[in-house]
């Protein structure tokens, strides 16, 4: 299972390892090397949700993501009946964390 030890700007550690960019997460399911950047989050990007088959997705940044992109990703992800959480890092980062050990399906979209 997949379990973030660490976050901070710049930086989640998860299972020991550390990532600096953009990435999904899922408690069996890593996705680096995503995007770049909020501004890039739009339905393509989204495609490995839906082979997760997440329920909760939780959007964390360091820095906010604007309001505009949250509505869109959360009409996207409704229309799927996928509920959408947006937070920041570490709110995400501990949410996640809880919701992977309770068996959840959810994944993360983290933006450190």
């Amino acid at each position: 299972m997949n379990l973030i030890g660490r976050y901070g700007p710049g930086a989640i550690e998860i299972n020991g390892r550390t990532f600096t960019a953009p990435m999904i997460l899922a408690p069996g399911f890593v996705q680096e090397n995503w995007i770049a950047d909020g501004n890039a989050l739009d339905a393509g990007a989204l495609a490995p949700i839906w082979e997760l088959q997440a329920r909760i997705v939780l959007l964390g940044a360091a820095s906010p993501v604007s309001a505009t992109k949250v509505r869109e990703l959360r009409a996207l992800l409704a229309a799927r009946q996928v509920a959408l959480e947006s937070m920041d890092l570490g709110a995400a980062c501990r949410t996640y964390n809880v919701l992977a050990q309770e068996d959840r399906a959810v994944a993360a979209l983290l933006f450190p």
